[in-house]
């Protein structure tokens, strides 16, 4: 049967020459009521833990003990034994492990006075690995490339065709519903300040040059990159995980022709097409609000646009699109085979491999802009 004599504590009413007698069962089931807590507790309290260890205790009516009460009349005597204490022999192994522990010091961690500097350094040294990888990345896909040319008939098709279709027509829905709204609200401000000055007929032009040449391809890129390039990162990442990437490699199938090649080229071929389903959404939304907010005809807005946009800025937001496409499947099959095996690689590749993409895709658009400045825009 389990001792269930309630835990009792007497003390005396000064702190002169006295004795404390503590009885009862002190098992952490019997402290467990909120009531007996509060009770001891205020007892235990009623004295500084220099005047407690001046008291004489007298534990051996203590029936019951365990950790949890060793441990709440040890914190009352100010983490140290009183030099006046009697208990009984099964208890005394507490009370020591509680002063074993109370002597032990933590370590003192060295001060690293270079933290920034080494900070800096793994970073750059971490950069310059990435970029390693990358152009290892792009000479296989080169050799690869090369295989596909000689051997056609032998390609990864199926892979190919399967990575446009989820890449490239599952991604429809979302990027027409953006490229409407972007439309809507460009179009939108646009002619609130464009009516201050008499000049309406120019949202064509504004429109045409921005969505057709700039915003049609980033859209399209950025959407591509949060949604496909983080699945291809974690697919591969999942295959690292379960082993299958060791499994290919113990097959002799190689990981760049069956699984970068088909993605790569997926994207390079969908990402065009994507821009111009994009470019078409942003374009409808701006004339509809052109429609709505200017008075302007869709068949003037139509009319309009064929002749103040050159052709030229067509082809460029394709050739950012198949560009943006490749970098975008580069940089996602690099995060993904840099996977470890844990689920915390996992997740911080994916997110690594999202944030990459995006500032890879806006820096290349940058490069576009200066070296086609002077093409495309009429004066």
């Amino acid at each position: 049967m389990p001792d269930t004599t309630p835990p009792s504590i007497q003390l005396p009413a000064n702190s002169s020459d006295a004795t404390v007698r503590v009885a009862g069962s002190w098992l952490v089931h019997m402290l467990a009521p909120a009531s007996t807590m509060r009770t001891l507790q205020r007892a235990l309290q009623r004295y500084a833990p220099e005047q407690m260890r001046s008291f004489e205790w007298d534990l051996r009516a203590i029936t019951s003990l365990d950790h949890i009460g060793a441990q709440l009349l040890w914190a009352s005597w100010g983490k140290q034994r009183p030099p006046r204490l009697h208990l009984l022999p099964a208890h005394e192994a507490f009370f020591e492990h509680l002063q074993q522990v109370s002597t032990l010091s933590m370590p003192k961690i060295a001060r690293r006075d270079f933290h920034s500097v080494a900070t800096i350094g793994e970073k750059v040294l971490g950069f310059f690995t990435h970029i390693q990888q990358i152009v290892l990345l792009l000479g296989q896909l080169t050799l690869d490339s090369a295989r596909l040319l000689r051997h056609p008939l032998r390609g990864p098709w199926k892979e190919v065709s399967a990575n446009i279709y989820r890449a490239g027509f599952q991604a429809l829905g979302i990027t027409a519903l953006v490229g409407v709204l972007i439309g809507i609200v460009i179009s939108y401000l646009s002619a609130q300040q464009l009516r201050n000055f008499g000049a309406d007929v120019f949202i064509v032009n504004m429109l045409g040059i921005a969505i057709i040449r700039e915003l049609g391809p980033m859209l399209a890129a950025i959407l591509v990159a949060g949604r496909s390039g983080s699945a291809i990162t974690a697919q591969l990442g999942v295959m690292r995980v379960t082993e299958e990437l060791d499994a290919m490699a113990v097959m002799g199938i190689s990981h760049g022709f069956r699984l970068i090649l088909p993605k790569v080229l997926a994207l390079a071929i969908a990402m065009p097409l994507l821009v111009i389903w994009t470019d078409a959404a942003a374009l409808l939304g701006g004339m509809l609000a052109a429609n709505l907010e200017l008075g302007m005809s869709y068949e003037f807005f139509l009319l309009k646009l064929r002749d103040v946009v050159p052709l030229v800025n067509y082809w460029i937001g394709l050739g950012k699109g198949v560009v943006f496409g490749i970098l975008i499947a580069l940089v996602a099959c690099h995060f993904g085979l840099r996977i470890k095996p844990n689920t915390e690689s996992l997740g911080r590749g994916t997110t690594s491999s999202v944030v990459s993409a995006i500032t890879i895709v806006i820096f290349a658009d940058a490069i576009f802009a200066i070296v086609f400045r002077g093409i495309g825009i009429l004066f």
